[in-house]
């Protein structure tokens, strides 16, 4: 009986301490978090403000968790710093890595990912790291971009790297070496994969791992692909383009179901994946969803998120892209959920709480983000009852349980 404590305990610490490690856009990549006693509505000017930071820089990548401490990326004078805060707002370190993305838009693009105490970062200009992530020393590096007889894209690489095993996989977007997998502890070349051929198209991939054959998810320049995890071999592409390449969406993956979102026009397209996700056939399209840059949720049988050249927020139903909702007056912006609540951040820096609801946009609260500098881009994040905003220069935590 005590061995079973013992491996019911140790079993519930591993569930706790995987639901810690928050990477791009939650612990799975979806948007959606699993906090309980969250606020249902906030006060009139916002739920209270824990601390902010101001002096990161500026960058739009989102803030990482692991070990209850925050890990987040900023550019100085073209150089690019991590930055570690304990929950209360202090800073514990700061490391220089090397130079990022200085051109328009400037600043660290891909969220720091967090894996077996080690810290994995894609910069702007095409090098991939592995830092140590008690003392940020250098494990390795890579040269991403010549090595695999690729090229920078118009707004710099933005990919948060995906940890698979042992496998590290990021998309240089080469010709013949389009998707790369390193060895996660030594940076060594696992398998390249040929993908379409096309540019990377500032896509985190995905991992699926529900089905026949294991694969890896992303969009390139003008594909949706899916490789074989194991070997890098293309299992299957779809045609997806738009007039700047940029598709900039993790995939949503449900049950077989892939919705893949972009925007200048190319709107979204849901994939069933059928013989073992060897292959994919098309089960709705809608040119009204494109979303650019701020991604979707799916709560229940619906998606939810903003378009782009279509200046609506929109419900969907996930199963056949009927549209329910389609509310104007609001700007674009980025979007992630929680136990059936939207939490919506436009571009204008308006930050909404919404009910999830084919109904309606249900706006409970909102209040404006008065702090930081440049674009509202980089996507929030909830952990533990605090809502952490990244705008620019500034990093702010909000109270909202």
């Amino acid at each position: 009986m005590k061995n079973v404590i013992i491996l019911c305990f140790l079993f519930v610490s591993f569930l706790t301490n995987a639901q810690d490690n928050i990477q791009w856009r939650g612990t799975d990549r979806s948007g959606v978090y699993n906090e309980k006693g969250l606020l249902e509505s906030w006060p009139e000017n916002g739920p209270k403000m824990n601390w902010h930071y101001e002096g990161l820089g500026e960058g739009h990548s989102s803030v990482a968790i692991a070990d209850d401490k925050l890990y987040v990326t900023g550019i100085k004078d073209e150089v690019g710093f991590i930055y570690v805060f304990d929950l209360n707002g202090k800073l514990i370190q700061q490391k220089e890595y090397g130079t990022e993305w200085s051109k328009s838009f400037p600043g660290p693009r891909g969220t720091v990912t967090i894996n077996d105490d080690k810290l994995y970062l894609i910069s702007g200009m095409g090098e991939i790291y592995c830092f140590k992530q008690k003392t940020l020393d250098l494990i390795w590096k890579k040269e991403i971009l010549e090595a695999f007889d690729a090229s920078n894209i118009t707004w710099g690489l933005n990919e948060a790297p995906l940890i698979v095993d042992n496998m590290v996989i990021a998309t240089p977007g080469g010709k013949t070496k389009n998707i790369v997998a390193f060895n996660k502890k030594t940076g060594d070349v696992i398998w390249t994969s040929e993908g379409a051929g096309d540019l990377s198209a500032y896509c985190s991939p995905l991992y699926i791992d529900d089905q026949e054959v294991p694969q890896i998810v992303t969009i390139t320049a003008n594909h949706v692909i899916s490789v074989d995890v194991k070997t890098g071999k293309t299992l299957w592409t779809f045609e997806k383009t738009n007039r700047w390449s940029v598709h900039a969406n993790t995939p949503v993956y449900s049950n077989n179901m892939l919705l893949c979102t972009s925007g200048y026009g190319a709107g979204s397209v849901m994939l069933k994946l059928v013989n073992g996700g060897k292959s994919v056939e098309k089960v709705w399209e809608s040119a009204l969803l494109d979303n650019r840059i701020g991604a979707m949720v799916k709560v229940g049988d619906y998606a939810y998120g903003s378009g782009d050249k279509n200046r609506y927020w929109f419900c969907v139903d996930w199963n056949t892209g009927e549209i329910k909702y389609q509310e104007s007056g609001l700007a674009m912006g980025n979007i992630i959920a929680n136990n059936n609540m939207l939490y919506c951040y436009t571009d204008k820096g308006d930050m909404i709480l919404a009910k999830a609801t084919p109904e309606k946009f249900d706006i409970i609260s909102r209040f404006n983000i008065t702090l930081g500098t440049a674009q509202h881009w980089a996507h929030p994040v909830i952990y533990k009852g605090i809502l952490y905003v990244r705008h620019g220069d500034s990093l702010m935590a909000y109270q909202i349980k």
